[in-house]
């Protein structure tokens, strides 16, 4: 238990105590006036137990005045995501309506809007490379203004996309070397990766930084953007064929612990908040006491008064 005023603490147990020894030398005298006067002293020490509940409510409410707080253990969604979303030129697509950006940043915004504010979310961007549009933050328009700006540019790699999210989460720069060998992040268990793609990766290691991130307890949920049928997009004045690669996105969410989230439309891609589970984690907060106390407190002092006027006809 945790005190906010311990010196009122000090100050309420010192006027309590002085109460209690008033008391008890009033008693006292007032049992010898009787037995010189040769008059019995009626009810014993049950004649007192109005003032010892007066005296006991007085000490009650001096520990309330303190204000005492217990800590208790309270589980709650927070931790870090990194919204890593994919701006290649895939996504320029348009077999999810309007196209696949547009509809991942819907899908985007509407998973930070379910969010509560123990939660700090930051924005990766990722092609060929990986931009943090955002760093965690509390504050989640951030955040929502990061999405908005996202545009179509470049090719894309997954494993970019995990180890600048790490980057992100970690504060310091994260990569995978060309020999494979890993750097040890740490362990960062409240944090999640959410990855909006479609899945399309053309360089990077994308197990390897998959594995970096299990390593380092981070779960990666992936969301496919797009279907299996594909659409034409227009590069550099070609047009190619692209559609949803599940597979790759599947082994992410596979390795890290988290789950892949197919979204073929728009309408499902809107849902996707409802169905991302981020852990829970438990943290001490206080529970104030002091009301419970002072409810007693006047219980006591109530009950303290009532018996004193039953015995006396006086309240003090």
């Amino acid at each position: 238990m945790t005190l906010s005023s311990p010196l009122l603490l000090a100050v309420g147990l010192l006027v309590t105590a002085a109460l209690a020894w008033a008391a008890v030398v009033s008693a006292r005298r007032r049992t010898a006036a009787l037995a010189a006067a040769g008059v019995a002293v009626p009810g014993g020490r049950r004649a007192y137990l109005g003032t010892g509940l007066t005296i006991a409510g007085v000490a009650v409410l001096a520990i309330a005045t303190a204000g005492p707080a217990a800590m208790v253990p309270v589980p709650r969604t927070a931790g870090t995501v990194i919204l890593a979303i994919d701006v290649s030129n895939s996504m320029g697509a348009d077999d999810v309506a309007p196209t696949r950006l547009a509809a991942a940043q819907r899908a985007a915004r509407a998973f930070v809007a379910a969010q509560p504010d123990s939660v700090d979310i930051g924005v990766v961007a990722f092609e060929r490379g990986g931009l943090t549009a955002a760093r965690p933050d509390a504050d989640h328009s951030i955040a929502l203004a990061a999405i908005d700006r996202l545009k179509i540019t470049g090719g894309t790699s997954l494993g970019t996309a995990i180890t600048a999210s790490l980057s992100a989460i970690t504060g310091k720069p994260v990569a995978v070397g060309r020999d494979g060998i890993a750097p040890d992040i740490g362990y960062w268990p409240s944090a999640t990766i959410v990855m909006f793609s479609d899945g399309q990766n053309t360089s990077g290691d994308v197990e390897r930084a998959a594995t970096l991130a299990q390593r380092a307890g981070v779960h990666i949920h992936t969301v496919g953007v797009g279907t299996t049928a594909g659409a034409t997009v227009k590069v550099d004045g070609y047009q190619l064929q692209t559609s949803l690669e599940e597979e790759t996105l599947t082994l992410i969410a596979q390795t890290t612990g988290g789950a892949y989230h197919p979204a073929s439309d728009a309408a499902r891609l809107g849902g996707i908040a409802d169905t991302i589970d981020l852990r829970l984690t438990v943290s001490d907060e206080p529970l104030p006491l002091a009301g419970g106390l002072i409810g007693l407190a006047l219980a006591l002092l109530t009950a303290g008064a009532a018996l004193t006027v039953l015995r006396s006809g006086r309240v003090i």
